[in-house]
């Protein structure tokens, strides 16, 4: 036991001592995440940038290193703008920047280094018209190093005790119930004694507890496999990719989307500009493909029997062939009944035919001499060419299979044709549909014009354009059937296919029609996103109804004279 009071307070000493450095160190890492000053991520890193925009052009300046790189699209569709002369005027005077790619031009502007403000005008020639733009490019300020620690003994007091109460606010609050609880140990074995050496051995208990604690406490917020490193210093734009910038589109906290342009070439970002018409109110209607009546047929076995493939074989499924052209025949089987009666029948005419021919002959002698009239021997011939044909007709249904030949002009669309195989009498073997003469067949609920005009929206997205031609009387499954006539070329098209028909209904009316791929479908409802800016776009809540296949009517939501993205909607609201 220690009995000199100086001794113990040394030993005291040495003990905070060596625990300072552990309260005012940088706070460890915890959950998985390095050390560092607890500040929130950055966000992400953009080069420093300017954008001007004039009737016709929009300009986005964007520094590379020591280039400028300038994104020129057209104001109202967002598309690039290829083959432009771009002229800067620059403190080295006018220069012109080359085109690296459609609607993108390069200049190599070293005087930017010269300075943070740069105020430069562009001129933009297209289309024999030459618009001025004015650009505002600030570069700001590198981050500022570090201050020193401060030398001062007071101000190093202070700021050890600021430490002191972070770290302790940092603390696991498991470890510091571990020190309080052997810190009131210490103070109660301090209460017990009475004598002074025994006061100050209870001293270097509570210390030595206190250090303990903070020590351990330290050590428990480093998770396993995290190492204690200094802050890192802070990442500039051209220290992540070496003077040029790999910049990335994110959302903003108000909400819009913050895209650069270099990515809106990729997502081939379009826009629109919104504008009110008269337009008509359209349903939708389930439909399907058909071909035309008159521009198609089926071949059929009129007669049972064994279907053979023509000289030149059966034709294949997508064959063109022409009207009258032999596709297949068909050879009627013959019994062994037929086969018997077929022979006593050819017996007879045989007999019959021999007989005629004999008297046909002996009237030919007599009628030189008048004994028998011309009359009595053209009846004799006529009989025996009777004779004579129905015998040739009996060995043809032997002998001769049954053609089956193409009704109209087309292509093949379905085939049923084997060779050797039994067809029964109406057997469907070909069915021929002209691709370029196809029909839609739509159920309606309402009451559609007589020669309106509608659309059909296939499934992976195309349109097709629809001319009416007639209704019917009866009822399909509480539905009247419509049939429409495929306007331009159906190739692609299969029968049977469904579809979507959009056919008007109602009156004309005033309203805002968007493109149907403009419409993102959002929780609770739609939404467009508005270009209120080169590189940001708002989503914009809207009511929305079908018009036809390629266009939505907007209802609410967003008024005339906005520029809406008509392509690339779905990409853009994916981003976060």
């Amino acid at each position: 036991m220690l009995r000199c009071p100086a001794a113990a307070l040394r030993a005291l000493a040495v003990l905070v001592t060596l625990a300072l450095p552990a309260l005012s160190g940088p706070a460890l890492a915890h959950e998985g995440h390095d050390d560092g000053a607890g500040a929130p991520p950055a966000p992400a890193a953009t080069a420093p940038r300017a954008e001007a925009v004039s009737e016709r052009f929009e300009l986005v300046a964007v520094v590379q290193g020591t280039d400028l790189v300038l994104y020129l699209d057209a104001v109202a569709t967002n598309a690039p703008v290829p083959a432009a002369s771009v002229a800067v005027m620059t403190p080295e005077g006018r220069r012109k920047a080359a085109e690296t790619a459609p609607g993108t031009y390069r200049l190599a502007a070293p005087w930017l280094a010269t300075g943070d403000d740069h105020d430069f005008v562009v001129g933009v020639s297209a289309e024999g018209r030459t618009d001025l733009l004015d650009l505002d490019l600030h570069r700001p300020a590198p981050a500022d190093a570090p201050a020193a620690a401060p030398s001062a003994p007071g101000a190093a007091a202070a700021a050890t005790a600021t430490g002191l109460a972070d770290r302790l606010a940092r603390q696991n609050p498991a470890a510091l119930a571990a020190g309080g609880f052997l810190l009131g140990l210490g103070v109660f074995a301090l209460a017990r004694r009475r004598r002074a050496g025994s006061v100050l051995v209870g001293l270097l208990a509570v210390g030595a507890t206190l250090v303990l604690a903070l020590l351990l406490g330290g050590a428990a917020q480093a998770h396993e496999g995290h190492a204690h490193e200094a802050k890192a210093p802070p990442v500039t734009p051209a220290a992540l990719t070496g003077g040029t910038l790999m910049e990335r589109a994110r959302r903003l906290p108000d909400g819009s989307v913050f895209v650069p342009k270099s990515l809106q070439r990729l997502l081939v970002l379009r826009t629109g500009l919104t504008a009110e018409a008269s337009v008509t109110r359209s349903v939708e209607l389930p439909g399907r493909i058909i071909p035309d009546p008159n521009a198609s047929g089926v071949v059929q076995s009129s007669v049972g029997g064994r279907l053979a493939p023509p000289e030149r074989g059966f034709p294949r499924l997508g064959t063109r062939v022409a009207r009258g052209e032999v596709l297949a025949t068909v050879t009627p089987p013959v019994q062994a009944v037929d086969v018997s009666d077929m022979r006593q029948r050819q017996g007879e005419l045989d007999q019959q035919i021999a007989i005629l021919e004999r008297r046909v002959g002996r009237f030919e002698r007599l009628s030189t001499t008048g004994a028998v009239a011309q009359t009595q021997l053209d009846d004799a011939r006529s009989e025996l060419g009777g004779l004579r044909d129905r015998r040739a007709a009996l060995d043809a249904i032997r002998r001769e299979p049954e053609s089956l030949v193409a009704p109209v002009d087309g292509v093949i669309a379905e085939a049923n044709a084997v060779a050797g195989a039994m067809a029964a009498p109406g057997t469907v073997v070909y069915r021929i549909v002209d691709p370029a003469k196809l029909w839609v067949e739509a159920l309606s609920f309402e009451a559609l014009a007589e020669g309106s005009r509608a659309t059909a929206r296939l499934g992976d997205g195309g349109t097709l354009q629809l001319a009416y031609r007639g209704t019917g009387l009866a009822d399909r499954n509480q539905a009247v059937p419509v049939q429409f006539a495929i306007a331009g070329d159906g190739q692609g098209l299969r029968l049977g296919q469904f579809v979507t028909v959009l056919a008007p209904v109602g009156q004309a009316r005033p309203g805002l029609p968007v493109a149907r791929s403009g419409v993102v479908r959002a929780e609770g409802g739609s939404l467009v996103y508005e270009h209120v800016s080169a590189e940001r776009f708002m989503g914009r809540p809207v009511r929305v109804a079908p018009l036809d296949a390629d266009r939505m009517l907007v209802e609410d939501g967003i008024a005339a004279g906005r520029r809406v993205v008509v392509q690339g909607a779905e990409l853009l609201d994916q981003i976060r």
